[in-house]
């Protein structure tokens, strides 16, 4: 989504990651938020994810998502170069499926804060969703579309409440 100026970064360490991080783009082009994506590694091309987030950051992304497996430091280098909110996703890959992803991605030391959500793919479209309420506080339509959402949800448990009680 290019069209506009992005209010969110979306970085992944790997193109292999994007079958998950597909989850968070789908979800802010659910809300009208634009956002620019990139394959950047903090261990491969650190250089090049320092001046990615020091360019957003000076162009007006509100705040960036970063999705890594591994040792997962994607997310802690990125919060290391803005004051901007980062959100991180551990990606699920083997040997671990993700838990070593989840703890690089979660212990940070203090001062280096970086917002963790699940592992995989619901961890993305959370991290979509966490991103689109940090903009709701600034922009009434975002928080419109994110009101909607919550009780297009609610209406579906209902339903299913109804089908289960009706048989």
């Amino acid at each position: 989504m290019a069209s506009r100026a992005p209010l969110v970064g979306i970085v992944m360490g790997s193109a292999s990651d994007w079958e998950v991080m597909r989850e968070a783009a789908k979800q802010l082009t659910e809300f009208s938020v634009p956002y620019e994506a990139k394959v950047l590694s903090a261990h491969r091309s650190p250089d090049a994810l320092v001046e990615w987030v020091e360019r957003l950051s000076a162009k007006g992304v509100r705040c960036f998502i970063a999705g890594a497996g591994g040792a997962a430091h994607l997310a802690g280098v990125c919060t290391a170069h803005t004051a901007l909110p980062v959100i991180g996703i551990p990606i699920d890959i083997p040997p671990l499926n993700g838990l070593d992803s989840l703890l690089s991605t979660v212990q940070m030391p203090a001062g280096i804060p970086v917002a963790t959500v699940s592992i995989g793919k619901a961890g993305a479209k959370n991290a979509a969703l966490l991103a689109a309420a940090i903009l709701a506080l600034q922009d009434s339509a975002i928080r419109e579309k994110l009101s909607q959402y919550r009780a297009k949800m609610a209406a579906e448990i209902e339903r299913q409440d109804r089908e289960l009680n009706s048989r």
